[in-house]
């Protein structure tokens, strides 16, 4: 059953927060509704949201792939 909900937030924050929706195809009561699911979840279980679900497995690593060390290398880049 959804129920509405009246908030004050400043008018520079709602224009930007629509402008995000529309490029992300979502309406801002979505993410709102999203982002108040998420704060409030009780058991920590972070269930992955449908886009991310989508793009699971989209990328084949190879078997030798070592996540450690490609994240310690790409650090080095980044800061040396």
């Amino acid at each position: 059953m959804t129920t509405k909900l009246t908030l004050t937030v400043e008018k520079s924050v709602i224009e930007r927060a629509k402008s995000y929706a529309k490029s992300t195809g979502r309406s801002l009561s979505e993410l709102i509704e999203n982002y108040l699911e998420t704060i409030t979840r009780e058991n920590g279980d972070h269930e992955l949201s449908p886009r991310l679900k989508k793009i699971v497995g989209a990328v084949n690593l190879p078997a030798d792939f070592d996540e450690e060390t490609e994240l310690r290398s790409a650090m080095e880049k980044k800061h040396l």
